[in-house]
């Protein structure tokens, strides 16, 4: 695949490259893929080979060096929506889902056999010229982590193979949308939403983005005096419903105005999406909350964890 410079990002000629099956395996019998020239990136800096991009089912490029290092992957090997599932309402036939938009990378290298033995396992080829010192502090091993910031399978910020990786992540924890070019993410917000689609008529009802700004970007020196309305953040995070609300916690971390870290748990109308209430959790949502009724009084109960902050079960009670 070749590199990407300044005069072909500025092209409106779609370019003819090998299939992604032909990639892997060498062979030419197979047709080509049809892309559009990659759009310019003039804050990017210097242009490099970049990753592959294509149509849905894309497979993981053979990692190479200078590139392509890997396929970009929206949103990420930890799931979209169907993870964590979502709500539905019998009566009027609404569902309620959660869902990120996020961007990781996946490559692949040759198996060492040690690890695996398999031909080729999950990694980004390494820079031939890198000194020990830097493949260490570069990870030094062969996976890559691609999960929904601080939860779970690594984290966003977790290593990659040894060797500058397609871009930055987003610090894990932060939940800011995955790969980034000088801290800021390749994906365009919102990174994550809550969705309501009438089933009767097969339709969007409406879709907010779900958690604060993450730090990460608010405090992004490229944005500075510029006012970012709420982007969302990543994350695996089931929805609960009541008669007239849509419940679900955030992914990720970040600083409310009084200085403590931590996420949200949210309520929207179910009608609107309007918002309806938020309170604080010390740490993000894992999983789905749940409620229940006791001695007449309505409780939510929600799985909390991220960074180092350990599991626990965290209960609202209901006002009334």
């Amino acid at each position: 695949m070749p590199a990407l410079t300044p005069e072909a990002a500025a092209g409106d000629e779609p370019a003819k490259r090998p299939g992604p099956l032909q990639r892997f395996f060498g062979k030419r019998s197979m047709p080509t893929t049809t892309m559009p020239a990659p759009p310019a990136m003039p804050s990017a800096g210097t242009p490099v080979s970049p990753p592959l991009s294509g149509p849905i089912f894309t497979p993981p490029v053979v990692s190479t060096w200078p590139g392509p290092l890997a396929t970009l992957l929206p949103a990420t090997a930890a799931g979209g929506s169907n993870w964590e599932g979502g709500s539905f309402d019998p009566e009027t036939k609404i569902a309620y889902l959660h869902s990120t938009t996020t961007v990781s990378s996946l490559g692949l290298v040759k198996s060492d056999g040690k690890r695996s033995d398999m031909d080729y396992i999950a990694g980004t080829a390494r820079d031939p010229n890198a000194s020990a010192d830097a493949a260490a502090v570069r990870g030094g091993g062969a996976g890559s982590g691609s999960a929904a910031a601080g939860q779970g399978r690594g984290g966003a910020g977790a290593a990659t193979a040894a060797g500058p990786a397609p871009a930055n992540a987003a610090p894990a924890g932060e939940g800011g949308g995955g790969l980034t070019v000088r801290g800021l993410p390749l994906a365009k917000p919102p990174y994550a939403r809550i969705t309501a689609i009438d089933l009767n008529k097969g339709e969007i009802l409406w879709s907010v983005p779900h958690g604060e700004t993450p730090d990460n970007i608010k405090n992004h020196p490229a944005l500075k005096g510029l006012n970012i309305p709420r982007t969302g953040r990543p994350g695996r995070n089931g929805t609960l419903i009541t008669k007239t609300l849509v419940i679900c916690g955030e992914g990720g971390f970040f600083t409310t105005p009084n200085g403590q870290r931590g996420a949200m748990l949210r309520a929207y109308d179910k009608m609107t999406g309007a918002d309806a209430g938020a309170v604080y959790m010390p740490a993000p949502q894992t999983g789905g909350p749940m409620t229940y009724m006791l001695d007449g009084k309505q409780y939510v109960v929600v799985s909390i964890a991220g960074g180092n902050y350990s599991a626990e079960l965290v209960a609202y009670r209901l006002p009334g």
